[in-house]
């Protein structure tokens, strides 16, 4: 399946690999130090004020667990498709992550929970939009499983095996977009605080417009296609 990935898409996972690592930076740099991109560890938290009985804390986990499925299900409903079709439903998913990172920013700084629940919200729907192609080969807000995979095919190499290098590399890829996001919100925390969430805001915004720009200009490719054929017949 990673064989059938067109090159943009690429460069995609990497910008939104960023966009998550910069999210949960901020969540966990923040007021409540809340993982928002990835559920593992809060399932964890979940479970142990579970058994002591700690009811505000239950609720405020289980508010950022439904809000990242709540994400997810928005994301299904809005591209359907399990294949990759480029257009204006993957615009219309870019925006809503882009205003549901804009109005966790403005929460965030009045120190509201719900401002934890809207980013998450906002992973949850980025990452079922990534997994939408090939099933689930792209996962952008979080790295255990790929990080296990590296360390298969490394092991492979090791028994002398030879691994899928392109899976190898898309992995790679998307945990250093996920990394560098993570240094660029730290940094930007210490700095501008909650405000560091306008940078993903922006970053998702401007894809959603380079995907409305395409379906614009010729929809069902993408844009550098879109644009080589209209330098073709200038």
């Amino acid at each position: 399946m990673i064989r059938k990935l067109p090159s943009w898409v690429w460069a995609g996972a990497w910008l939104l690999a960023f966009v998550a690592g910069m999210i949960n930076v901020v969540g966990l740099l923040g007021f409540e130090h809340q993982a928002v991109t990835h559920l593992t560890g809060t399932t964890s938290l979940l479970a142990e004020s579970i058994a002591i009985g700690k009811l505000p804390e239950i609720f405020r986990l289980l508010g950022v667990i439904g809000s990242f499925l709540a994400g997810a299900i928005a994301s299904g409903f809005i591209i359907q498709d399990s294949t990759l079709n480029l257009g204006h439903r993957y615009g219309v998913a870019l925006f809503l992550e882009s205003a549901l990172l804009a109005l966790a920013t403005l929460l965030l700084a009045q120190s509201s929970t719900a401002g934890i629940c809207l980013a998450s919200a906002a992973c949850g729907l980025q990452n079922a939009m990534a997994s939408t192609y090939s099933g689930a080969v792209v996962r952008t807000t979080h790295v255990s499983g790929m990080f296990t995979d590296i360390g298969i095919f490394l092991g492979h190499l090791l028994r002398g095996l030879k691994p899928d290098y392109r899976r190898l590399f898309l992995y790679s890829l998307i945990i250093s977009g996920f990394i560098m996001g993570g240094i660029a919100g730290a940094i930007a925390f210490h700095h501008f605080s909650y405000r560091t969430l306008w940078i993903p805001a922006a970053m998702t915004a401007s894809a959603a417009i380079l995907y409305e720009l395409n379906h614009i200009i010729r929809p069902g490719q993408p844009l550098s296609h879109s644009l080589r054929g209209r330098l073709k017949q200038g």
